[in-house]
């Protein structure tokens, strides 16, 4: 068990916490869907009364069974930590309901509050239900975004769910999921993201200096050759902070007001100089 952290676990039931009070004062109270074994749930609730605390957990218990044998124990124990909790919360918070005027405004709120407390719960390794699983496998083994997952797999369910749905709720429901899945992604991957750069510049030695004396930041030369000029090039690649762009682009510019630079996102940045 010395692979439990503490930090982790209370974080996992914090986010649980946020996602089952969401799920019961905006979802159930206005009528709206869910996605995944949640959505599910919420269908056997609408259409049998079945509690979805209940519900989720009986129906997670084979999918979460496959994560252990595929994740291992910690993510097997955060997994189960994850869909109690929810469970859990999901029966305290049964008294909380508001139904709101606006339909849109209640659909904001719920893929609020459905994104980022399931993001809490994935940034620290944790799951709350099967489809949870179905999400970290996508990403490990075809590098799938973790919302871009529960998205498609939603879609599913909100399919399902419109045995009960009229078509104005379902599309409300779409707009909650659609918040949802942006917001599981910013939590999750936001503190990690930064900026990759490519400079293509006649003055590389000059731009790699003053990056590494004024901003800390590694640089690394790539080689290359212009397509028009067959002539061979030093290509400067490098990755910083988001709030370290504008710093950037005031080296390169004075040291070669015409060279070329790319920005593109990187989520996920791990190594020296990186937390």
């Amino acid at each position: 068990m010395k692979n439990i952290k503490l930090f982790n676990v209370i974080a996992i039931v914090i986010g649980a916490a946020i996602m089952g009070f969401g799920i019961n004062y905006f979802n159930i109270a206005n009528g709206l869907a869910e996605g995944g074994i949640m959505g599910v749930s919420l269908i056997l609730n609408y259409l049998l009364g079945w509690n979805p605390g209940l519900s989720s957990f009986l129906i997670n218990i084979p999918l979460l069974l496959i994560g252990w044998k595929v994740m291992g124990r910690t993510s097997f124990i955060y997994a189960i930590i994850g869909a109690v909790s929810l469970s859990f919360f999901l029966y305290a918070f049964e008294f909380a309901s508001k139904k709101l005027d606006d339909p849109l405004l209640a659909s904001l709120y719920a893929g609020a509050f459905v994104g980022i407390g399931l993001g809490i719960v994935f940034r620290y390794g944790g799951m709350t239900d099967g489809m949870d699983v179905v999400a970290l496998l996508c990403r490990q083994y075809w590098g799938w975004s973790l919302g871009k997952t529960l998205f498609l797999t939603d879609m599913i369910i909100i399919v399902l769910s419109l045995i009960y749905l009229d078509l104005q709720r379902a599309m409300y429901t779409l707009i909650a999921i659609t918040v949802g899945a942006r917001l599981i992604d910013f939590v999750q991957e936001g503190s990690y993201s930064a900026k990759a750069v490519t400079i293509i510049s006649n003055e590389p030695d000059k731009i790699a200096a003053a990056v590494l004396r004024q901003m800390k930041r590694g640089v690394t030369f790539l080689s290359g050759k212009g397509a028009y000029t067959r002539e061979p090039k030093e290509i400067l690649y490098c990755v910083i902070s988001r709030n370290e762009t504008g710093k950037l682009k005031n080296i390169v510019k004075e040291a070669d007001p015409e060279a070329f630079v790319i920005f593109s996102d990187a989520h996920e940045v791990v190594g020296k100089g990186w937390s």
